[in-house]
């Protein structure tokens, strides 16, 4: 009797696990992010320039997100969980997939070292606009 209340109140957990993870995929799937753009710097200007010849196909314009990849312009891309390092290793080595269903990402190496300062520079002037804010990562 015990191990059938243990497998029941397994499945029960694993029930409200999925459950609760699912809604914020399937929100992002509907509508992705909305970003507003304002003046940017002339370095992210740069970038902005080299986003929309490498990134933007998956992640969208002004990294809005897409249905190939998961929106930049996202509290969990703020410089307290994935600092600029973690942008750069992206970029140079790709990464596994670990917060969003699109499964991995490759590794650009047609993007330069300088294209990538520019890029991240690009990406962290839209999330200040945007209110995201550096928020220390805990786990």
């Amino acid at each position: 009797m015990n191990l059938r209340r243990s497998m029941q109140a397994s499945l029960a957990l694993a029930a409200i696990t999925i459950f609760s993870v699912q809604p914020v995929a399937a929100d992002h799937f509907q509508g992705h992010v909305s970003v507003q753009v304002g003046a940017l710097s002339a370095q992210a200007q740069q970038g902005q320039r080299v986003f929309n010849d490498n990134c933007a196909g998956c992640h969208g314009v002004n990294g809005a997100g897409t249905r190939k990849g998961p929106p930049l312009i996202h509290a969990i891309y703020n410089p307290g969980h994935h600092g600029n390092r973690s942008f750069y290793n992206a970029v140079r080595n790709g990464v596994r997939q670990h917060h969003w269903p699109y499964g991995d990402m490759p590794a650009q190496p047609q993007v330069g070292f300088a294209d990538m300062a520019a890029l991240i520079k690009f990406v962290r002037e839209l999330q200040q606009q945007n209110g995201i804010a550096i928020r220390k990562h805990q786990m």
